[in-house]
């Protein structure tokens, strides 16, 4: 199952997105009352009652809120490692530019075998960096253009 989560990004259906929504609502009104940190739940279904982490009921509101947008949500742990083709599918880049990145430097990757494999944890922060790299560009170019009277007042 750890693969699956890693490398299946299939959308929501609509009645899962209506189902995450209510669960949304309703998780997150409950965690707002919650006092410890191993709350008890009950499976409606089976009548079997767990206790979970809160954090992993906070990351749970999260999954439910994205899911309920229609987006797709992958989790895995921090430590994980993902191939390359998991990896460009992440950023949404096609894998020769992704192999290109890595060998430039851009973001590191160990070899297994004749298979490269990237840290979760590098991925995310390259990620980051792009996203405050765009940001940054596209401000400059706002008041760029701000300044040359291409925006009106």
């Amino acid at each position: 199952m750890k693969n699956q989560l890693i490398t299946q990004f299939t959308k929501p259906s609509k009645q899962d997105q209506e189902v995450a929504l209510h669960s949304y609502d309703a998780l997150k009104e409950t965690l707002k009352h919650l006092r410890t940190e191993t709350p008890e739940i009950e499976i409606e279904e089976t009548g079997e009652r767990i206790k979970v982490p809160l954090n992993a009921l906070s990351l749970l509101s999260e999954i439910l809120q994205v899911l309920s947008q229609g987006k797709s949500v992958s989790v895995f742990p921090i430590a994980a490692e993902m191939t390359t083709q998991a990896a460009a599918d992440h950023l949404n880049v096609s894998r020769p530019y992704l192999i290109k990145l890595l060998e430039t430097g851009e973001i590191p990757f160990t070899k297994v075998g004749r298979h490269r494999r990237i840290r979760v944890e590098d991925l995310m922060t390259y990620e980051r960096a792009m996203r405050a790299k765009q940001e940054r560009l596209l401000t400059e170019m706002m008041q760029a253009d701000e300044a040359d009277g291409l925006y009106d007042t």
